[in-house]
């Protein structure tokens, strides 16, 4: 524990076209930065681009076979056992809202059906044991906590998509996956999230053996830990790093809504969380400066966008402060992200990301971190589960706060 130091056909009503068996529909394009480019076909693509070979390969039980191992220095896992679901949940996590938005006869629409298809052919080889690409097909770690938590947060946010098509063999699987790391003993961290989300999960979607003890216990300690002014502390002590973006307020806030939503929690606590993620979303949209660049600060850079996961969900949610607009936010983290993914190196020559923070750094990289690590960039895209015509994509371009406060503007 030492990471701190065929299933049932896709829902496709309306949709003229076949879904596709294979192809690389979306990678192949080259990422635009044209004007006549939308953010959100900008956003889309880079999404696609990141997130196909991964989809793709597991969806076929090829992800073992084809996913590089890059490894930090000093690497004190085996990618082998824990890459597969470390780098699959990550995803999920990400664009499980996109997805949630469904297949249509649109353009974006017909992507989506294909991403669908490869998605939950991707869960069905992820859990079942006689599948090659499956979790535990080469033991057991520690490690398996953290993405199955990030697994069952992508389910939680696109059930519909996600989770409903889903055969009862497979759902019997997943529960099974999750009931099983409950062996693993977490630190007094992030990592009582991890533990608490898969108990959610099970509650969520029907599994009478949920454990009430394991998600009050997390959330009373992050309650217990909260430092002021938006941040939680990583346990008892206060770590400046971007944990509270990576895993504590989202997971958090998702964990009490649900317990809200099934009459098990407290409306207060649920409100309470939310208004110290707003306040930290306040914090994360003035980290960005007028260049759409952000402090390089503490461990897991290698995350790069997955820095502003609470500003992307608090956009998801129509939950922003009111001091930010959502054309504001979208300008920023648009002028991040191009930013960030401009730099060379960030993909191998097969489209893979690279252990790194801008470009090819795998000295930025912490021991805990491979290749399937960095696929939690992706929770940075969480907005592109709203519609194309909503006000965050809609809205005309917009300053963000360092833009202004260094223009000497209001």
């Amino acid at each position: 524990m030492d990471r701190r130091n065929f299933i049932r056909a896709v829902p496709l009503a309306g949709v003229a076209t076949a879904i596709p068996g294979s192809g690389k529909l979306f990678a192949e394009a080259p990422l635009d930065t044209a004007k006549s480019e939308s953010d959100r076909e900008y956003w889309l693509k880079l999404m696609l681009k990141i997130s196909s070979p991964l989809l793709e390969a597991l969806s076929k039980g090829e992800l073992r076979k084809v996913m590089p191992e890059e490894k930090a220095p000093g690497y004190n896992k085996k990618t082998a056992v824990v890459q597969n679901l470390e780098g699959f949940g990550r995803t999920i996590a990400g664009i499980a809202p996109w997805l949630e938005l469904g297949a249509d006869n649109t353009a974006e629409g017909k992507q989506r059906a294909k991403v669908i298809y490869w998605t939950q052919k991707s869960i069905t080889n992820l859990v079942d044991p006689a599948s090659p690409d499956y979790a535990f097909a080469h033991g057991d770690d520690g490690q398996h906590l953290v993405d199955a938590a990030f697994l069952a947060h992508g389910l939680i946010r696109a059930p519909k998509t996600l989770w409903e098509p889903l055969s009862s063999t497979t759902k019997q699987q997943v529960f099974a996956m999750f009931r099983k790391l409950r062996y693993v003993k977490p630190g007094h961290s992030n990592w009582l999230l991890f533990m608490a989300m898969l108990e959610i999960a099970l509650l969520k979607f029907g599994e009478p053996d949920w454990d009430r003890v394991r998600i009050d216990f997390a959330v009373m300690k992050h309650f217990e830990w909260y430092k002021g002014d938006g941040m939680y502390g990583d346990g008892a002590n206060f770590h400046f790093d971007y944990y509270n973006a990576f895993v504590i307020q989202p997971m958090l806030v998702d964990i009490l809504k649900e317990l809200m939503d099934a009459r098990r929690g407290s409306r207060a606590d649920y409100e309470l969380a939310l208004t110290r993620m707003k306040r930290y979303g306040v914090i994360l949209e003035r980290m960005i400066s007028p260049e759409g660049t952000f402090p390089v600060v503490g461990r897991s850079m290698t995350y790069r966008t997955a820095v502003f996961q609470p500003l992307a969900q608090l956009a998801l949610a129509g939950q922003l402060p009111e001091e930010i607009s959502p054309a504001q936010v979208r300008s920023a983290l648009t002028a991040v992200t191009k930013k960030i993914f401009s730099a060379p190196g960030t993909f191998d020559s097969k489209g893979w990301l690279q252990l790194g923070f801008y470009g090819h750094q795998p000295e930025i990289a912490d021991v805990y971190t491979c290749t399937g690590s960095l696929y939690l960039t992706l929770v940075g895209f969480l907005a592109l589960g709203l519609p194309a015509d909503a006000p965050y994509w809609a809205a005309p371009a917009a300053e963000w706060t360092n833009q202004k406060a260094w223009s000497g503007k209001k």
